[in-house]
């Protein structure tokens, strides 16, 4: 008997060992600017907040599924971003704070607002954005998407 509790004990820890391993490996805004003059590369970057459905929606459903994960962590680097982080972020020698967090209900980071913002629109979640390997914008998603979709995309 405890010979098999101790096989379905290691048989598990190495199934939670092996789901670990599946993920996207998201970069922080420092890793990614390391990691584009080192070697550059297509770039997704995922803006959230921890209120937003489509948001969790978009972790739970999309960025779980295998050929997301081996797509993106093959080809791009990846950012995800809290919108209304108070973190004060340094990216290409400039620094983005969220000035208005302390005094407005889901201030959104400045960086967030730079890069993830609309013409004639306020910021809105969910959005994701993909770059080319010189980080222009190839393309912004305002919506929730499935993995095919997001596959679609970034395979464009």
């Amino acid at each position: 008997m405890k010979q098999l509790i101790f096989f379905l004990f290691l048989s598990c820890g190495s199934l939670i060992a092996q789901k670990s391993d599946q993920q996207i490996n998201w970069l922080s805004w420092e890793e990614l600017e390391e990691a584009l003059t080192e070697n550059p590369k297509k770039t997704l970057v995922f803006f959230h907040a921890d209120w937003c459905a489509y948001c969790k929606k978009i972790d739970r459903v999309v960025f779980t599924k295998p050929e997301v994960i081996a797509k993106v962590n093959r080809d791009f680097y990846a950012v995800r971003m809290n919108a209304e982080t108070t973190d004060t972020i340094t990216f290409d020698g400039k620094v983005f704070t969220n000035p208005l967090a302390k005094t407005q209900r889901n201030a959104v980071h400045q960086l967030a607002a730079l890069l993830g913002s609309r013409e004639d629109q306020d910021f809105s979640l969910p959005v994701t954005l993909i770059f080319d390997k010189q980080f222009k914008v190839k393309r912004r998603i305002f919506e929730y998407y499935t993995s095919k979709e997001l596959l679609k995309y970034l395979n464009q």
